[in-house]
């Protein structure tokens, strides 16, 4: 999908995930998975943020976004991140006990460009990180050695 603006037209699709700090599981049920996906929604239209997929981990959020290229990914976490951690933390101020220091986000994220190709598929990982992907964590391989 071609995203067109005034001044350019542009098709740059990432993978982002970040993980809550210490991994804490935060987002525990479907009330709170929703309340930080709205969040980030809002705070996606005001950063001139597409978000094509969204999914909210207990303890991790994965998006499928684009974003003008003339922003950075590490303009677009921090857009994303600090915010979001503000305003949660205005509607669920008791989350802040469950994390020591008060932070909801682990400093780090992962970023990857999605090719034509495989986008399909890394939409599709997204939409089932609550069914098919074991709440997002690898499964254990229990076959020997």
């Amino acid at each position: 999908m071609f995203i067109k603006t005034r001044t350019n037209v542009y098709r740059t699709t990432y993978h982002l995930v970040w993980v809550t700090k210490y991994r804490k599981p935060i987002f525990i049920d479907e009330a709170s998975r929703q309340a930080m996906k709205s969040i980030l929604r809002e705070i996606a239209e005001r950063n001139d943020i597409t978000i094509f997929e969204m999914e909210v981990v207990a303890d991790h959020i994965h998006m499928v976004v684009s974003f003008p290229p003339h922003n950075s990914i590490s303009s677009v976490m921090k857009a994303l991140k600090g915010p979001s951690a503000r305003e949660w933390f205005k509607q669920f101020p008791a989350t802040k006990e469950l994390l020591w220091g008060g932070a909801l986000w682990s400093g780090s994220y992962f970023a990857s460009t999605v090719g034509d190709v495989s986008q399909a598929i890394v939409l599709e990982y997204v939409q089932n990180q609550l069914t098919d992907y074991n709440s997002g964590r690898p499964r254990r391989d229990s076959s020997p050695g």
